[in-house]
């Protein structure tokens, strides 16, 4: 139960997916989190107006370093790819220690496994929980919302880990960013877009080589997210998972390569993704330290 008068807890924004701050997602942390109700983590969501709000608490099963509840202004989430990474690193400025080689957090969607990397964190995707190809009626209507032709959409998946996400790839990365879409056409529908920088029929691995630094790697691929309500959203770890699963699945693909995403946001997002033989797909970013202070709640 909520205390009775609010109480001042640590509180953190950090910058996801950049390795300078403004230029990634934001997420906020709130520490100590574990006496708030349902109801006061949705009141601070909405207050930060931030695309996510996570909150940090103490852990149910021994299997897990820390739990973490993430939610968006009008709901909560199972599963979001910056909330992890931002949360992770909050809990090991925080003074975390993981039990083991690697974080474990606990959410909502299940046991998501946070590895190090230098100074970088990466996540292991978490299953799809609805994947295969969309149906021929949802993808007329969204390339109408995008205001493409139909014939523009070279493939399309439901790259689903929890948030719901749908994708389109288009012909190239810079058909992507021109985009202007009518969001309003697009229903409740939340939106991946993909595009390839590279010219068509160039094979990936003589153009991204394992082992290179993400921060300075050109990038692969260009994402946009279109989100509920009318939102591009900055840079998505979930969806950029969704959308490494779904390439892997069907198409030889580098070890190694980096997304960037944001761009017309004039943000500077990049994403590295990393594909180990017979292993998890990493999900890998900068994070940032923007704001360090407390929060009433």
């Amino acid at each position: 139960m909520s205390p009775t008068a609010p109480v001042l807890r640590r509180f953190l924004q950090l910058d996801v997916f950049a390795d300078r701050p403004q230029r990634g997602n934001p997420l906020a942390v709130v520490l100590d989190a574990d006496d708030l109700s349902d109801a006061d983590m949705q009141r601070v969501a909405r207050w930060t107006n931030l695309s996510e709000t996570t909150f940090l608490l103490a852990p149910t099963t021994q299997e897990a370093d820390y739990r973490v509840r993430i939610f968006t202004p009008s709901g909560e989430l199972p599963f979001a790819g910056h909330p992890t990474l931002g949360t992770a690193r909050a809990w090991l400025w925080a003074g975390g220690e993981p039990s083991g080689e690697q974080i474990i957090q606990e959410c909502a969607a299940g046991l998501i496994t946070v590895r190090r990397d230098g100074d970088r964190l990466a996540f292991a995707a978490p299953p799809l929980r609805r994947s295969g190809p969309l149906e021929e009626a949802d993808v007329i209507g969204l390339a109408s919302a995008l205001g493409v032709p139909r014939s523009s959409v070279l493939a399309h998946a439901w790259a689903d880990n929890g948030p719901g996400w749908r994708v389109l790839e288009l012909e190239s990365a810079q058909q992507v960013l021109s985009l202007a879409p009518d969001l309003a056409g697009m229903a409740d529908a939340k939106l991946g877009v993909v595009g390839r920088h590279d010219p068509a029929g160039t094979d990936p691995a003589d153009t991204h080589a394992a082992g290179t630094d993400p921060a300075r790697a050109d990038p692969l691929y260009e994402v946009r997210a279109f989100t509920l309500g009318g939102i591009e959203d900055p840079v998505t770890g979930s969806l950029n998972a969704g959308i490494a699963q779904w390439l892997v699945g069907r198409e030889p693909m580098p070890a190694r390569w980096t997304a960037a995403q944001g761009t017309v946001l004039e943000r500077e997002g990049r994403i590295d993704v990393q594909v180990e033989a017979d292993g998890p797909i990493w999900i890998g970013g900068a994070t940032v330290l923007t704001v360090e202070g407390s929060i009433l709640v």
